[in-house]
């Protein structure tokens, strides 16, 4: 049965007073809800690097989706945990970037792309927004009564457009540099995100924002230990930026991890930890 054929039935089951699905349903009751992957981010790492640190790591079961339309309050109401891990646009037109078309040649340009009979339209034009303001409301509402929230890397790119989200996530992007190495360094060990975890190293994109919350919350932060500096769209320019947070929103939690443009990231041995406290403290069960 499909994702959204499994969803639908619950709702379904809900509106007749079914909603504590369980034995006997032949519905899975899955413990979280995951959105992921776009145009940049290929849903397949994503997936495949988190059924390694939450599914096996950490005991959950999760509801994997690249279909945005997904997202609304009746279905987040059907789970404990909601992961976001996708930036804010979209391609309607497909989204055009160099590839490499052989071990010899680079394509850089559209043009040079050969199609017969030509395309009807060119790639790439009009990026838009996917998140509607009903679904930004939506995960406002879900979190402040008791939802929690697992956002990672590029998912405060959704802050540019909607401001209930960024409201609840606690941060909106302001771009990175090319991709090289960095140090996550933990500047809250006491909390049960960071328990057990020490500063690591990754090869990733250095993810920078304009972060809303008290600094309190934050537990890590992303330093360019070489030196290199990066200036923002915000013109601010640094070598380090926030890489993790967490805190209570309402009767629910919020938590965002930084890095995870590759799959390597995701299964540094130091990150795995974070991402399985992470996923313990969301659920309450630390």
């Amino acid at each position: 049965m499909s994702l959204e054929r499994r969803i639908t039935r619950r709702a379904a089951c809900g509106a007749l007073g079914f909603a504590g699905l369980g034995r006997g349903s032949g519905v899975r009751r899955a413990t979280a809800f995951a959105l992921i992957g776009d145009e940049p981010h290929n849903s397949a790492y994503i997936r495949t690097g988190l059924t390694r640190t939450l599914v096996e790591g950490a005991g959950l079961s999760i509801d994997f989706t690249d279909q945005e339309k997904m997202l609304s309050y009746e279905t987040l109401r059907q789970y404990k945990l909601f992961i976001l891990f996708r930036d804010g646009y979209r391609w309607p037109n497909g989204r055009w970037r160099p590839v490499l078309s052989n071990d010899k040649t680079i394509i850089t340009e559209q043009k040079d792309l050969v199609s017969v009979p030509p395309l009807p339209m060119k790639i790439g034009e009009g990026p838009v927004a996917w998140m509607t303001a009903e679904q930004g409301r939506a995960i406002k509402q879900w979190v402040l009564e008791g939802g929690s929230f697992f956002a990672y890397h590029n998912s405060s790119h959704v802050s540019l457009t909607n401001k209930d989200y960024r409201d609840v996530e606690g941060a909106v992007y302001t771009g990175h540099p090319v991709i090289r190495p960095f140090k996550v360094k933990i500047v809250n060990p006491d909390h049960p995100v960071t328990k057990g975890v020490r500063d690591f190293v990754v090869t990733d994109e250095q993810h920078y924002m304009t972060y809303d919350k008290d600094s309190k919350y934050v537990l890590a932060r992303s330093v360019n230990e070489d030196g290199l500096e990066y200036t923002d769209t915000a013109g601010r320019r640094s070598n380090t930026a926030e890489a993790a947070w967490a805190y209570d929103y309402g009767k629910g939690r919020v938590c965002f991890l930084g890095p995870g443009h590759m799959i390597t990231v995701l299964w540094n041995p130091e990150y795995e930890k974070l991402q399985k406290n992470a996923a313990k403290w969301l659920l309450r069960e630390t």
